[in-house]
């Protein structure tokens, strides 16, 4: 065995850099961290090439003497600690020392800052080189550039991915901690240098949380945040959630904060699936957004080089805390929903139509009505709860193989009934076959649309009055970055001017289901999977049309008419995955003649 011996800086700073930096998105927390702790009102923030080539993070904050420079990027070295007990109620956010020595050993790391009461200084860090601290005219506050990361190190920059996903992580980097601090002025400039360079985000210092996230992520979400607060003794949690309609496909729309740090925690992540179930359908996310008062010896955030984890005292005051929050709010919307008179709402849409849509619909302008997820009216048709399908829903069954027709044409004389209005009850050949609706017509919905995206194309119809959708800077950048595959899937979105679009025009088999409502649900499930690695296009284009098909389907609790549950039982053998949906939920359940005849002890 060699002798042992203490390793060189520059090794130290290496592996440092290991654990602090993964990607540019941890360069730009880091970044933006330090520039808070200098108590900015605003702060300006670059990227070129998802922040691969250039991160630039300035603030107006109170800058940094010349003579701390060299200190600023040595490893720890920190304003923010000064005895062992200081780690026990730590008040900051970059206070480990580690970053800028990190940073510098993997990338070119340029500082310029100046306080009020001195003149402006710069200071450059190349691979792990220092240079001498110069003169450098500049305003008060601080300016950190980090130049082609890992640039030295090829081995790590091999295993950085495409530059739009490294963006895509950047700029979630930023949401978190612009979310986290409404009263600093943000903004995010990416590709500034290129004719595509546009600015992203532009965020006005608010006093306001919910200001904030509407300019995040739009108007339209903003307004229908639901308020919860609750206390218990010495912590509090408040913040905002989503009423159960407006549920996700995936987990980007839930945000904890403590002491202004974005955190992740299962165990509260539970307690807020345990607040809305019974009201979200399975594998569907509710949107949080929830900040913590606690006091700094009951919070240990230092449990991890990247400060990505917490550890809290009590955790168990913590869930229950959450848990009565939201129970408390839904359980006093429900109540106030029971003592108001009702509502004359405009007549629902035709359950006939969501079911069969096969030829194209005229579409109206939509009136004033119930909200629906993806915060947008129903359109409003006449009810016809009596109709039959439209002979339409037999068009392509020609291509249809003989077995299926076959099979389908035999249970024709299958009889069933809604119990409910989300549930069908089928005689079974020795029992009974109690039916999903909602699943089973979303695997219905999802098989039909696939086959018809491999036959060539889907069925398009365009909108007499397209649809208007003002979307958040992050969505509209899916939209551009994504058109060929919502465009694929049956949906054309132009631009509006801003960061608004129009909906041109959505697939025939949606119905009535208005199309600013399916290209949300498509965005939505985009961002959730469009930057993991290996996406190939044509899987985008089927978690697409996943997404449609769960917001066209019949939910639990629409009605449906005699016709209606018949076709829907016969269709289902029109499918030979007909015994789960597409999220991979049963869409029926059996219980045989003997079963019955136990339970009701006649064996």
């Amino acid at each position: 065995m060699p002798r042992i011996q203490k390793l060189p800086p520059a090794v130290v700073n290496r592996i440092a850099a290991g654990e602090v930096v993964e990607r540019p998105a941890s360069v730009v927390k880091e970044l933006l961290e330090n520039a808070l702790d200098a108590g900015p009102t605003r702060i300006d923030v670059a990227l070129e090439q998802g922040g691969v080539a250039l991160v630039r993070v300035s603030d107006d904050g109170c800058g940094i003497p010349p003579d701390d420079l060299p200190l600023a990027i040595a490893q720890h070295a920190t304003s923010k600690l000064r005895v062992a007990e200081d780690l026990e109620r730590i008040g900051t956010l970059g206070f480990r020392g580690e970053a800028l020595a990190s940073i510098g050993e993997v990338s070119r790391l340029v500082i310029r800052s100046r306080t009020a009461d001195a003149a402006g200084a710069s200071i450059t860090v190349d691979g792990g080189r220092v240079g001498e601290v110069v003169p450098e005219g500049c305003g008060v506050g601080t300016t950190v550039e980090v130049h082609q990361l890992f640039g030295n190190v090829p081995a790590r920059r091999a295993f950085l991915r495409a530059a739009q996903t490294e963006w895509s992580h950047s700029s979630e980097a930023f949401v978190r901690t612009a979310l986290a601090h409404p009263g600093v002025a943000f903004t995010l400039t990416h590709n500034a240098a290129t004719s595509r360079g546009r600015r992203v985000h532009d965020l006005p210092a608010t006093d306001s949380w919910r200001r904030r996230i509407a300019d995040l992520y739009g108007e339209a979400l903003g307004s229908r945040l639901l308020e919860v607060e609750a206390s218990d003794g010495d912590i509090a949690v408040s913040g905002f959630v989503g009423r159960p309609e407006d549920d996700m496909a995936g987990t980007r729309l839930q945000h904890l904060f403590v002491a202004g740090r974005p955190f992740r925690d299962r165990s509260i992540l539970h307690a807020v699936q345990e607040a809305y179930r019974g009201m979200l359908l399975s594998g569907r996310q509710p949107i949080v957004f929830l900040q913590f008062a606690i006091p700094p010896d009951a919070v240990d955030v230092n449990v991890h080089p990247a400060k990505m984890e917490v550890r809290f005292r009590e955790p168990s005051r913590l869930y229950r805390l959450v848990l009565a929050a939201l129970r408390t709010r839904f359980l006093a919307d429900d109540m106030t929903a029971r003592l108001k008179p009702p509502v004359a709402l405009a007549p629902p849409a035709s359950t006939s139509s969501r079911l069969w849509a096969d030829e194209p619909v005229v579409e109206q302008a939509p009136p004033a009505g119930r909200p629906t997820p993806g915060f947008v009216p129903f359109p409003s048709r006449p009810s016809t709860p009596d109709s039959s399908p439209p002979a339409s829903w037999t068009a392509g069954r020609d291509a249809v193989p003989a077995w299926e027709q076959a099979e389908s044409a035999a249970a024709a004389d299958e009889r069933a009934v809604q119990m409910h209005n989300r549930y069908l009850i089928v005689e079974a050949g020795d029992g009974i076959e109690v039916i999903d609706q909602h699943a089973l017509h979303e695997r219905v919905l999802y098989e039909r649309l696939k086959a018809a995206v491999e036959r060539g194309g889907l069925d398009v119809q365009r909108l007499l009055v397209p649809e208007r959708i003002d979307l958040s800077p992050a969505e509209l950048e899916l939209v551009q970055e994504h058109a060929a595959t919502l465009e694929q899937a049956g949906m054309q979105v132009e631009p509006f001017g801003g960061t608004t679009v129009i909906v041109t025009s959505k697939p025939v088999l949606a119905g009535n289901t208005p199309a600013a409502a399916i290209v949300r649900e498509a965005l939505d499930r985009l961002a959730a999977v469009a930057a993991a690695p290996g996406r190939a296009a044509s899987l985008l284009v089927d978690e697409v049309l996943h997404g449609l098909a769960c917001k066209a389907a019949i939910k639990a609790g629409d009605p449906l008419s005699q016709a209606e549950v018949d076709a829907l039982v016969r269709d289902r053998r029109l499918v030979r995955e007909s015994h789960h949906c597409p999220h991979g939920r049963p869409t029926s359940l059996t219980l045989s003649r003997h079963e019955l005849d136990r339970q009701f002890r006649r064996t």
